[in-house]
């Protein structure tokens, strides 16, 4: 693997999912499974495990660094794994930073700390305090419909100014706001919302780290390719072939649509965890025609059997 400043974290993550067994426990060679799918075949550059899609809120600890190492160890070799280590609580964040870099991760995302909503001062000093503590670079995550405050213009300014702190996933989708930090910063920024993905990019942002590129990673990073190297019209054809993936995958938490699909590809997912519930037959019925609709059916997976 080749570092880019520009694109800390290549062109294109998934947030992954984490696979349970029947009884939800946490399935951990469908881990490894499920990382190298989303590598070899569905050509991510980098993995993001325990993000929300991840299902972090309800798993332990331990979980968390069991799986980052299994997944580390199953494609650690040829693609970046990111941990998520975010939380509302700034020293639990940096236990799982070290944590996390002690397991053989490669970067780290962060999320805004959520529900207790501090000011942006306090944003500073939460991530300034992770950066600090660990070695690895850092992607920040903006997303204050979920953590109830946003990462003001003026805070990522700031953040941006130390060393560690790389990169941005932007789930707030104000492109006026992100213009002004990618003309006075260098971070690099990756859309968190798949369908804003290409938009993103004609102001300066680098890539994705989506969640229906559990199916569409293929055609998304062509998608990135072709509008780097100047082929508008192919980057906006591909764009509009995988709406209905990019926005159907959101019908229910992401979750759990990216679970029911991979179940009916054969591939490990299992159950989700509570609060969340599963797929009801008609939202998996209607992620089918999605993809159907994108030309990307849901069969099932044979590629271990063609090989």
């Amino acid at each position: 693997m080749t570092y880019d400043p520009a694109r800390p974290f290549g062109r294109l993550l998934t947030a992954m999912v984490t696979p349970f067994a029947a009884d939800g426990s946490l399935d951990v060679d469908g881990a490894a499974k499920l990382a190298a799918y989303l590598v070899d075949e569905q050509r991510n550059d980098a993995l993001v495990i325990s993000g929300t899609t991840g299902e972090s809120p309800t798993t332990t600890d331990a979980e968390k660094d069991t799986l980052l190492r299994a997944v580390v160890e199953a494609v650690g070799d040829r693609a970046q794994v990111v941990a998520g280590v975010g939380t509302n609580n700034t020293a639990h964040t940096i236990e799982l930073a070290h944590a996390a870099e002690k397991a053989g991760a490669h970067g780290l995302l962060v999320v805004t700390p959520y529900y207790n909503k501090p000011p942006q001062a306090g944003i500073v000093r939460h991530f300034l305090a992770v950066a600090d503590a660990v070695g690895l670079p850092v992607m920040a995550y903006d997303i204050p419909h979920r953590s109830g405050v946003p990462i003001d213009t003026e805070t990522m300014c700031r953040i941006a100014e130390h060393e560690r702190i790389v990169a941005v996933k932007d789930a707030k989708g104000d492109l006026a706001a992100t213009s002004w930090v990618l003309a006075r910063t260098d971070l690099a920024y990756y859309s968190g919302d798949d369908a804003a993905t290409l938009p993103w990019l004609a102001v300066g942002g680098v890539g994705l780290v989506g969640t229906s590129t559990h199916f569409t990673g293929a055609l998304a990073q062509e998608m990135i390719r072709a509008y780097e190297r100047g082929d508008v019209a192919t980057a906006l054809a591909l764009h509009q072939r995988l709406l209905p993936l990019f926005t159907g995958i959101f019908r229910a938490p992401g979750t759990i649509l990216v679970k029911a699909g991979l179940a009916v590809r054969g591939l490990p997912a299992g159950p989700v965890r509570s609060p969340l519930v599963d797929a009801t037959r008609a939202e998996t019925d209607l992620l089918i025609s999605d993809a159907a609709a994108a030309g990307l059916p849901l069969a099932p997976d044979t590629t271990e059997e063609t090989a």
